[in-house]
């Protein structure tokens, strides 16, 4: 069906359904007055109790200002409502969690803050979405800073790093290669790029280099972009300058977050052996997946459906959510977060692992209960 048409004949890709059914006098006069003044007063005296008598404990917000949607930029708050709509489906398919979409109409970090805290009290967590880097970092850092007793979550930044790791961690399997002994090239360094690169190098990958579009981020260099100057002490260990070329030459993987037909078969015949494309420019890939394998790539991932090896973030995001809101989390910690991503990769059994199959199936809903177990169990 046509996008557009579709999205008339939807009117919305969600709905509020009651819970109850409220059909005689007596149901009304317990879901409503009188009987609801009861757990009005239940929370009153103990505020704790909002996750056990209403909705509270199962919903999220999905809350964006419209200035980093996927790969369409700065559009505003109501073009993105189409996205932040679909990403509340995507919790309730996949997760059985309940999400409602939230599109602030403002730029300013102070204000956007200060509505998130407001707001707070409905949900049981927050799940930031598609904010424009660097206000992304300072939003997710001040609101966890602000101790709102439910877990705040970029998915934009952890959740793309999560299932990169997993990607990561089944590459290493096919491939002999050692963690710590690999270099990983990231092109883009916006809020995915910069999550990613924490996180892989928080696993003990041996060398990351972070390119932008001024090309390699190294020391020598002195960045407005807080994030980058924070990055740029831990990444390129081997002092490389220059542009995508030269930090792709000799990696064992490349990841791109940044826009399409960036990188080409000859950088891709550049790398180390045995190397892994993971091309997660949506919609369309840094380097398709043919000419990256006719090239020489050993593993080929993009963020598209059509393709083997989708690492995208919906294998993440509602299973981490689904555990933290049943474990009643107040954050979502590195720990969890690490634990998620090898759940994900567990998810595929090594007796079936192969170069088209380093990642699960976004369908398999197993993916969503084991992330979950593994987030409330820790």
């Amino acid at each position: 069906m046509n996008p557009i048409e579709a999205h008339k004949e939807w009117r919305g890709k969600i709905e509020i359904i009651s819970r109850v059914k409220i059909d005689t006098k007596e149901a009304l006069s317990t879901a409503y007055t009188p009987g609801v003044a009861a757990p009005c007063l239940e929370i009153k005296d103990n505020p704790a109790l909002s996750f056990d008598l209403t909705r509270r404990g199962s919903l999220v917000a999905v809350i964006t200002d419209g200035t980093a949607v996927l790969g369409l930029g700065d559009i505003g708050p109501l073009a993105a409502m189409p996205v932040m709509e679909g990403k509340c489906a995507l919790f309730k398919e996949f997760a059985g969690v309940d999400a409602f979409p939230l599109c602030l109409d403002t730029k300013d970090t102070d204000e956007f803050i200060k509505t998130v805290k407001y707001l707070a009290p409905n949900f049981g967590g927050i799940n930031l979405e598609d904010i424009a880097a660097p206000r992304c970092f300072e939003i997710e850092r001040r609101l966890k800073a602000a101790d709102l007793g439910i877990p705040i979550f970029h998915d934009d930044q952890h959740g793309t790093a999560i299932v990169v790791h997993a990607a990561l961690l089944n590459t290493l399997k096919l491939t002999g290669k050692n963690i710590g002994g690999i270099t990983v090239t990231i092109n883009g360094a916006g809020a995915a790029g910069c999550a990613i690169a924490r996180r892989l190098i928080s696993v003990g990958v041996g060398n990351v280099i972070l390119v932008d579009i001024d090309g390699i981020i190294s020391r020598n260099n002195v960045y407005e972009n807080p994030a980058h100057e924070e990055l740029k002490l831990v990444t390129n260990s081997e002092g490389k300058s220059g542009g995508l070329a030269d930090a792709i030459a000799g990696a064992d993987v490349f990841i791109g977050v940044s826009r399409p037909n960036l990188v080409t078969a000859d950088m891709v015949r550049s790398m180390a052996e045995k190397p892994a494309v993971f091309a997660m420019a949506n919609p369309n890939p840094e380097i398709s997946p043919a000419e990256a394998k006719a090239a020489g790539a050993y593993i080929v991932g993009t963020g598209r459906s059509d393709y083997p090896n989708q690492i995208n973030n919906v294998l993440a995001f509602p299973g981490i959510f689904k555990g933290a809101l049943a474990a009643r989390a107040a954050d979502i910690t590195d720990e969890m977060m690490l634990h998620a991503g090898q759940a994900i990769a567990a998810c595929v059994p090594d007796n079936m692992l192969s170069v088209d199959y380093i990642i699960p199936n976004p369908f398999d809903k197993n993916v969503a209960i084991e992330v979950a177990r593994a987030v409330s169990n820790v």
